[in-house]
């Protein structure tokens, strides 16, 4: 399990006082990146190869607040891959300083190649190791199935 340390700052409260929702979101991205670059996917490698990975959903469960003042930790482990690691799904999990979980975030996304604009596999050198790092206990390996269990359509309006 991977785990990174926040400070609650004062831009990360809400007008409940407590943690804001969209903080939630960016500790979890900013945890996934840091993970990313520890394993050698960092801006530079992924400019290079002109990739970048994407998010079609974020399903979060509150338990607990959280308050500024004192640190959390945010984990996050690979629970889901394609085959081919298009692919992924990561679970996060927020910690606070007594190690207590307050809250849970079940996340799926993928890569995208940005020249074509287009979801894409890794290539062998990516694709060994994102495959090799260590796995969430109750790892799958992913289907299209999976990938369009919350499908959703867009809705245009008509003006």
């Amino acid at each position: 399990m991977y785990l990174k340390e926040f400070e609650i700052r004062w831009s990360d409260v809400d007008a409940n006082r407590h943690l804001a929702n969209s903080a939630y979101l960016n500790y979890m991205s900013h945890t996934r990146m840091s993970f990313l670059m520890e394993i050698g996917f960092d801006h530079k490698t992924l400019a290079k190869n002109e990739i970048g990975p994407v998010v079609f959903y974020e399903h979060m469960y509150y338990f607990k607040e959280a308050f500024p003042g004192k640190p959390i930790k945010v984990s996050m482990e690979i629970m889901g891959m394609s085959e081919d690691a298009k692919f992924f799904e990561f679970h996060h999990n927020f910690y606070n300083h007594k190690g207590e979980n307050f809250a849970h975030c079940e996340m799926m996304g993928a890569w995208m190649d940005l020249r074509t604009r287009k979801i894409t596999g890794l290539t062998n050198d990516f694709l060994k190791t994102f495959s090799g790092v260590e796995k969430g206990e109750g790892f799958r390996v992913l289907t299209k199935a999976d990938t369009r269990k919350f499908s959703k359509t867009p809705k245009n309006l008509q003006f």
